[in-house]
C-alpha cells in the first residue's frame, strides 16, 4: 500500500510525506493533476490525497479519473475552502473522504 498526494502548497505535501514516512507508509507527492496521471496508475489498496484546489485539472477531476479504474483506490480530498464550495466541486462524486485544513497528525493518523 501506497499513500499518493497530489497537493500543489509544498509545504502542506511536505508536510504530509514526512509525517507518512514517519509513520512507515511508503508515500509520493505530485504537485498538479497533470503530474499524477503521467505516473503509474495507483494500486487498489491505496489510498490517494488530493487537494480540491489544484492548478489545471481539478482535484474533483482527479478524483473523476481515479473512479473510472477498474479497482479504484481509497481517495480522501482535502481543503481549505468553504463548505458551499466544497459541496459545488464535489456534486455527483460518491465514496469519498473529505478533510478540512489545516490537517492534523492525529486525524492523519486515524485516516490512513
Amino acid at each position: 500500500m501506497a499513500v499518493h498526494i497530489v497537493e500543489d502548497d509544498p509545504g502542506v505535501s511536505d508536510s504530509l510525506l514526512m509525517f507518512l514516512q514517519g509513520m512507515g507508509l511508503i508515500a509520493f507527492t505530485y504537485p498538479d493533476a497533470e503530474s499524477f496521471f503521467e505516473a503509474e496508475p495507483p494500486q487498489s489498496d491505496d489510498t490517494i490525497i488530493v487537494d480540491l484546489l489544484l492548478p489545471g485539472i481539478s482535484g474533483a477531476g482527479v478524483i473523476r479519473w481515479l473512479q473510472e479504474l477498474r479497482d479504484p483506490p481509497r481517495v480522501i480530498a482535502i481543503s481549505a475552502q468553504s463548505q458551499s464550495a466544497i459541496e459545488k466541486q464535489i456534486r455527483g462524486i460518491r465514496g469519498i473522504e473529505i478533510l478540512r485544513k489545516p490537517l492534523s497528525s492525529e486525524i492523519i493518523s486515524q485516516i490512513v
